[in-house]
């Protein structure tokens, strides 16, 4: 294809609307009710409770992206710790070599990825990246339409990394930033027909090379831009990028390299990323986290001086006390019109609030892209293949100024270094400045551009810790990724020493404040008044986030002995053994995706950091290994997949998890578990891969 007939593809969208909601209410109940005969006959076994969704209609985009970064870090990266040679799995044979290894490795794991794609390539939930800042940028300089420059772009990713320019997805909408909410219903007919067929009665369905056929109905997504929307999906794509461009492979034989140095792809037959296809993806998608930075930084701060948008200062040079510049909370957009490509008419700030949920889930993803960006000559524990990507081919480098220990000659420049770290290093002060009271020692969930908030919410105090960390770590020069627990020498920076400062009082403010008699953590503080009487499970999830992330980041054996209490009466006094899930408030089982990616988080935290050790004086039982293993397997078949198909938060799967296409089999669960594939999900059309909200009650 030439560039433009590229560039068209690219572009083009799935169906209307109209064509969206062309089914009757009686065909769509007829369907349901199939579906729910469907799911009784092929549940694995008997279940003492229903876990039934709240609502199809409704997919939150930061919950989902929260949820599946926690998935993809107890997935892979956990089994692979625990001595796994990851060759060994494969979604043919289930629950092998062990049902621990399958769930995490495989099911956790590709979840997790899948629905990442489905958001930002796929679905179309949000502003096009033809519309992108960069892609903007070359437009004009090189004097090109947009979409052709974009379309050039991809080729030149792929040759990069050495991937056939015709095996590029047709009829993607990559996205440069991502909606709050939508509905995540396919618009119209899913192409399951056959594009490729396998030796073993299997086949490639065409929607898995032409996406057109998975759109979402835009008339149906909330076009709201907020920082955790954006933001965890920022998380999700510099996990993934930084996986696949951690190393270099073989242009011949497509065999993975340890980058040895940052000019190891000037051989001819080594290219950048861990594999070609591998290495596309996470092309795709740190060109899409280049134009959100940059977006970002350029159009979507707020002024608390001139009560209006306004551009982000450098990150180095911002001082709050000379006038806030935040992430304001909610700014709705107005399209302009064109549903193929959509870009912003008009931005309204819809809630100037600062809401701490915003800014750590903005700390933490553009902290982990700091680690791949970093081009600091300080900084010696970088991984050769991250400085081969940003060696301007295929991404521009960072001007020298911005590279050295004085703030005072910055420069302004879009290049991916400096346009993140202008949005990293403003919510880490704002984070700081906004949110931290000094007086108490903890993180208040909101300020209202003018005033401090006096609520102090355990989950985002927990989660605003582990944001810390890893800024911590990326700021002094330390790994970050599925390395962020590997030990290295820093460079003390200024930044970091405060951070660990933050990470200290919070932390001591959740084992003095808000530990209770029973061992479990108050659901929150009232400045004035104290910790409440309620507990949540969502309360002991962030305390045990936030304490081990304490524990690693100061290695105070105190924060996790805090955490071991607090896990062991979670278990004690939350776990239903009938059940095979924890009340999450009462005698309630209300699961959201936050919820259960944080479950996902702490056991594995329980695992690497917090199970027994000889040297332990006490030795609980739930803290065994093998406990936390089998409490992990039996939630995840329980809340994730469900006891039956028409249950469970994980709503439908790709094949990558067994759920192969057949020639011969159209029944939509060929792998005959209890999560149906994508087009015999729920709905007229079916359902994308994604976590809904549940309500566990016995039967």
């Amino acid at each position: 294809m030439s560039s433009m007939m590229f560039a068209s593809a690219i572009l083009l969208a799935g169906c209307t609307n109209d064509e969206a909601s062309s089914k009757t209410d009686e065909q769509v109940e007829e369907t349901d009710q199939q579906q729910e005969g469907e799911g009784d006959q092929q549940a694995k076994g008997s279940s003492v409770a229903s876990v039934s969704v709240k609502d199809y209609n409704s997919f939150d985009t930061a919950g989902n992206m929260l949820a599946y970064a926690e998935f993809e870090l107890s997935g892979e990266p956990l089994v692979e710790g625990l001595g796994l040679d990851l060759d060994v799995l494969d979604p043919k044979n289930v629950d092998a070599p062990t049902k621990f290894d399958y769930t995490a490795g495989v099911e956790a794991y590709e979840y997790s990825e899948e629905a990442m794609y489905e958001v930002v390539e796929k679905s179309g939930l949000g502003l096009h990246l033809v519309n992108g800042p960069a892609v903007q940028n070359i437009a004009e300089q090189e004097e090109k339409e947009p979409s052709q420059v974009l379309g050039e772009r991809f080729y030149t990713l792929a040759d990069q990394v050495g991937y056939p320019r015709e095996e590029i997805f047709q009829n993607m909408y990559p996205t440069m930033i991502e909606y709050s909410s939508g509905d995540p219903h396919y618009a119209q007919e899913v192409n399951t027909g056959e594009y490729a067929s396998n030796d073993d009665g299997t086949y490639v369905p065409m929607y898995q090379v032409d996406f057109q056929s998975l759109r979402w109905d835009r008339g149906k997504m909330d076009k709201v831009l907020t920082p955790a929307a954006y933001g965890g999906t920022f998380l999700k794509q510099s996990l993934w990028a930084g996986d696949f461009m951690g190393g270099f492979h073989t242009v011949d034989g497509d065999e993975e390299l340890e980058a040895e140095s940052a000019d190891g792809d000037s051989d001819e037959n080594i290219a950048l990323g861990v594999s070609s296809a591998d290495g596309m993806q996470g092309l795709i998608l740190t060109e899409e986290i280049w134009n959100k930075v940059n977006y970002v930084r350029d159009s979507l701060f707020y002024s608390a001086n001139d009560q209006g948008l306004t551009q982000a200062q450098l990150g180095d040079s911002y001082n709050p006390e000379e006038g806030l510049v935040y992430l304001p909370h909610k700014i709705a957009v107005t399209e302009d019109g064109n549903d193929q490509a959509a870009n912003a008419e008009s931005l309204e700030v819809s809630d100037a609030s600062s809401q701490l949920r915003d800014q750590w889930l903005m700390l933490w993803p553009s902290a982990e892209f700091y680690g791949m960006t970093d081009q600091r000559p300080a900084n010696e524990n970088v991984n050769p293949a991250f400085r081969a990507l940003f060696d301007s081919n295929p991404y521009p480098s960072a001007p020298a100024e911005n590279l050295d220990d004085h703030a005072s000659n910055d420069v302004a420049s879009n290049d991916p270094y400096s346009a993140n770290k202008d949005v990293m290093m403003h919510v880490f002060k704002n984070l700081d400045a906004m949110h931290f009271n000094k007086e108490v020692g903890a993180f208040v969930t909101s300020h209202s551009g003018s005033e401090q908030g006096d609520y102090v919410d355990t989950f985002e105090a927990g989660y605003t810790i582990e944001s810390l960390r890893i800024f911590e770590r990326a700021i002094d020069g330390l790994p970050v990724g599925y390395a962020n627990a590997e030990s290295a020498k820093g460079l003390e920076t200024e930044e970091g020493k405060r951070a660990l400062e933050l990470i200290t009082k919070q932390a001591d403010f959740i084992k003095d404040k808000l530990m209770l008699d029973s061992g479990l953590v108050a659901s929150g503080y009232k400045i004035g008044e104290g910790a409440e009487d309620a507990t949540t499970l969502d309360a002991q999830i962030g305390a045990i986030r936030g304490l081990t992330a304490a524990y690693l980041a100061t290695k105070d054996e105190q924060y996790r002995e805090a955490a071991r209490t607090i896990y062991q009466a979670m278990d004690e006094k939350l776990w239903d053994e009938e059940v095979k899930a924890y009340a999450t408030k009462g005698e309630e089982m209300v699961y959201t995706p936050e919820t259960a990616g944080g479950v996902a988080a702490v056991y594995r935290v329980a695992i690497n950091n917090l199970a027994n050790m000889n040297e332990d004086e006490q030795k609980p039982a739930s803290l065994d290994r093998e406990t936390i293993v089998s409490r992990y397997t039996e939630f995840f078949d329980v809340v994730i997949d469900g006891p039956a198909t028409d249950q469970g938060m994980q709503v439908s799967e790709f094949w990558d998890t067994g759920d192969f296409y057949k020639t011969d089999d159209d029944s939509g669960n060929t792998d005959q578990d209890n999560v149906l594939q994508i087009q015999a999900g729920h709905g007229e059309h079916g359902i994308a891969p994604v976590l809904l909200d549940v309500e566990i009650t016995r039967n």
